[in-house]
């Protein structure tokens, strides 16, 4: 026996195309927001961490930062003065908003939303 919602669901998708285009550009947005939003975090929660070289290059409970120069050339900081903010709490949500702005822009930059139709009543 098939459940009622998928059954409505796979014949939304089939009768109308137009909802796996919505689709597809959402998961796209949404993937370049995620992969913008925590990639330099990951980066730079690897290079602060214990196994990371430039933390292993300082004392205990200390962690090493990279500088501006020459390769590894790093800083060594009380590890107590790394810890969560307010703005913690602010800034992510809005570089989201502005990745997910930025991306709608070059969609439609590159005229992704246009069709074939609209270009012949300008003609």
């Amino acid at each position: 026996m098939a459940i009622p919602i998928l059954s409505r669901i796979t014949a939304l998708f089939n009768n109308n195309p137009f909802f796996i285009y919505a689709v597809t550009w959402t998961t796209i947005v949404t993937l370049t927001v995620a992969v913008a939003a925590f990639a330099p975090e990951i980066a730079f929660v690897w290079a602060v961490s214990p196994p990371a070289p430039l933390t292993r290059a300082c004392w205990d409970h200390t962690v090493g930062l990279p500088m501006d120069g020459p390769a590894w050339e790093k800083v060594c900081l009380p590890a107590k003065n790394f810890g969560q903010s307010k703005a913690d709490v602010f800034i992510p949500p809005v570089f989201a908003v502005m990745v997910v702005v930025g991306s709608i822009s070059v969609m439609k930059a590159i005229g992704l939303w246009e069709g074939e139709e609209e270009e012949d009543y300008y003609l």
